[in-house]
């Protein structure tokens, strides 16, 4: 089936074009040109922008804008961004890196979307026409979206408060079996005074680890400070089963990677 492709300069004229049956937003290509050729008949035609805002990067101030078009390669190689290089790198092969985008990975379902769980860490929001959101309300509202993301936007993590993992039975490019993402502030006695811990493959879309962030308040990053928030890691997930690992082999190996990272 052909696919109609049109082309705007403009996200307004684009969120407009999106509005017809059938259409999807094309970024990368790397999810819905995958889905079209793997015979998803709801898909009749596609738009995109070209809009150069949606192409850059821009840190200030220790503000960060990324356009939604900026690819994972580009994040990756880009130099004060180099906290995220890692989360940008487990985005599969170096192909993909070139063409996914930071706006499709927002989309990307469970087991892919390794980057918006880094971004969930990070307590970033989404920039649409409509204005901003916080990346955990867009993340769970995202399957009714129709709008043009244009960019996500964080504040810099301070030095080292930052860590990511991506756990995969395939190095270096294979799909996650989990991934992890914290950002966490310490105290001047080593203690944390602030947790953030998002989790991928454990629900249908990245989520935060909640019962865990609460149980590392006021403790130490050691064997025994860290033991509470591994024993509550897995409260309110729902892990996916697909071919790569099961919802059981799933939570259980959870803990141990995330005290890995808490530990790393």
């Amino acid at each position: 089936m052909a696919l109609a492709l049109q082309t705007f300069a403009t996200v307004k004229d684009a969120n407009a074009a999106l509005k017809a049956q059938g259409t999807r937003y094309l970024g990368g290509g790397t999810l819905v040109v995958r889905a079209a050729n793997e015979g998803d008949v709801s898909v009749s035609g596609l738009v995109r922008s070209t809009e150069p805002s949606l192409s850059t990067i821009a840190v200030a101030g220790g503000k960060v804008r990324i356009g939604a078009s900026v690819t994972m390669a580009a994040i990756a190689g880009h130099p004060e961004l180099g906290m995220l290089a890692k989360a940008a790198r487990a985005v599969g092969g170096p192909a993909i890196r070139n063409m996914a985008t930071i706006g499709g990975n927002l989309f990307a379902p469970a087991p892919y979307g390794d980057f918006a769980v880094a971004l969930l860490a990070l307590d970033a929001t989404v920039s649409t026409d409509g204005g901003e959101t916080p990346i955990e309300t867009f993340l769970a509202n995202r399957d009714g979206s129709r709008a043009v993301v244009t960019s996500v936007n964080f504040t810099l993590p301070k030095a080292d408060s930052f860590r990511f993992l991506k756990v995969s039975r395939i190095k270096p490019k294979g799909v996650s079996v989990l991934s992890i993402a914290g950002a966490l502030e310490l105290s001047s006695d080593g203690t944390v005074t602030s947790a953030r811990i998002a989790l991928g493959c454990m629900a249908d879309r990245p989520m935060r680890a909640r019962a865990a962030e609460k149980a590392l308040i006021g403790r130490t990053l050691t064997t025994d400070g860290i033991a509470p928030a591994l024993a509550a890691a897995g409260d309110g997930t729902s892990p996916i089963t697909d071919p790569i690992a099961s919802a059981w082999y799933r939570a259980e190996v959870l803990p141990v990677h995330l005290g890995r990272l808490l530990l790393a």
